[in-house]
């Protein structure tokens, strides 16, 4: 921003004060806060992730529908704090960057713990609209096992371990998903066979009814001790790398950024690494920048577009987040709650600088009406998900739902582009380009 001449106005001075750089200590107030936030909610995620594989390993001890609903239920919670994480993605960070020494350090593993959809065919069976069983999967094979695809690599899954399924994912392609969240998902429900697609398939068990996996695939079936190995590598392979991304934000930082180092990548953003690790410091307009154009991708491209419109507008019950338990009305609610949480900077007790302090009333308004539309959508859609017709009921052309979730998602890319008068507000130049995925789906 150019200085203001001293001919102009009071008028002129105060319509530029949007645009005018804020104090350096307020670009640092809202990193120092945003870094905070990513360590507890990252703590958060991991030890919700630990509780998850206790109940797993419980599970298998001993398979019974007790157990299987315990563990069934502390996968449900484990999504609740890693949900709200996923607001961290889409900004250079630890979670995916790919790019620099950050995604040398740690490795973009949100492909490992994330990635979806999957094809589930690739580690389990499932039943075909014939109602025939599937087979020539992961659990099934004994020997060495190539997932197709582009380029796909056999890796050997005699035994079934975190290496093998790690080298596995997204081996030959985006769908061949062998690790993560949704991998465990399909191996406590398994398939949700309402349907794959409304306009072509007729199966349906429900508009409340998700994946029923038969306990006997943990007891009685052939297969069933492979399946157990298989959710003890994937929970194992979870809390492996969730440990590597929390230890990225720790607030304690290693006197040396060397593998298994704690808090490298808070130091950078906060400018606090020293010695030979003080070229990795990050400036804090640099670093705000980033925070906010990830906000921007991830609200609008991310959340809005690909796990909203690709599943409303097609409809597929595929293309929806958390198919196989029917939980993607809460991983909705929780990826937008971790946007709002950043933007705002809270987070549990942590309570400090917020992005939105710095924007004028009229914006900053027209920013609070847009979310609490955006929030008044995203209940009505989780209220649905628990009393009548699950998310992928809603997606479909003849649920009154389904207009509304278009209409969230219009909303949720408006607020995508909001961010770039926030960003304004802050001192940092963005443009609507900056926020929007280039390779976004296209519907």
């Amino acid at each position: 921003m150019k200085m203001i001449l001293k001919t102009a106005t009071l008028s002129a001075v105060l319509a530029m004060s949007l645009y005018a750089a804020p104090a350096k200590d307020t670009k640092g107030a809202i990193v120092s806060n945003y870094a905070a936030i990513a360590q507890a909610n990252y703590t958060d995620a991991l030890n919700d992730a630990k509780a998850l594989e206790k109940a797993i390993k419980v599970f298998t001890a001993a398979p019974s529908d007790a157990t299987l609903s315990d563990a069934k239920s502390a996968w449900l919670k484990a999504r609740e704090s890693y949900g709200t994480t996923e607001a961290f993605r889409l900004s250079n960070g630890p979670i995916d960057a790919e790019e620099s020494w950050v995604a040398e350090s740690y490795g973009a593993l949100e492909g490992q713990l994330n990635a979806w959809p999957l094809d589930e065919n690739m580690i389990d069976y499932t039943i075909d609209a014939e109602g025939k069983r599937t087979s020539g999967n992961i659990i099934d094979t004994r020997a060495k096992f190539n997932p197709g695809g582009e380029g796909s690599k056999e890796v050997d899954v005699t035994s079934i371990t975190v290496d093998a399924i790690t080298a596995l994912n997204e081996n030959g392609g985006e769908a061949n998903v062998a690790t993560g969240y949704h991998a465990i998902e399909f191996l406590l429900w398994g398939q949700d066979q309402d349907y794959s697609n409304f306009t072509k398939d007729a199966i349906s068990n429900g508009a409340t009814t998700a994946g029923q996996r038969p306990l006997s695939d943990y007891t009685t079936d052939a297969n069933a001790d492979r399946r157990k190995a298989y959710l003890a590598a994937a929970s194992e392979k979870i809390i492996a790398d969730l440990t590597t991304v929390s230890s990225a934000w720790n607030s304690t930082i290693s006197s040396y950024c060397s593998k298994d180092a704690t808090g490298c990548y808070r130091g950078a953003i906060l400018g606090e690494l020293k010695g030979k690790d003080a070229v990795k410091n990050i400036d804090s307009k640099e670093a705000l920048k980033q925070i906010m154009a990830g906000l921007g991708v991830f609200i609008k491209s991310e959340l809005a577009n690909e796990r909203i419109a690709v599943a409303v507008l097609t409809p597929s019950e595929e293309d929806e987040h958390s198919c196989f338990s029917d939980n993607t009305h809460r991983d909705i609610a929780q990826n937008y709650q971790g946007f709002k949480n950043i933007l705002v900077g809270e987070y549990g007790t942590i309570k400090g600088a917020s992005m939105l302090d710095k924007v004028d009333s009229k914006t900053k308004k027209v920013i609070e009406n847009l979310m609490a539309s955006i929030e008044a959508k995203i209940t009505k859609v989780d209220t649905t998900a628990k009393t009548t017709a699950h998310f992928d009921y809603q997606i479909r052309s003849d649920n009154a739902m389904s207009g509304e979730i278009k209409k969230l998602k219009n909303e949720m890319r408006k607020l995508g582009d909001m961010m770039v008068l926030v960003a304004k507000a802050n001192g940092i130049r963005l443009s609507t380009e900056d926020v929007t995925d280039a390779e976004e789906t296209k519907l």
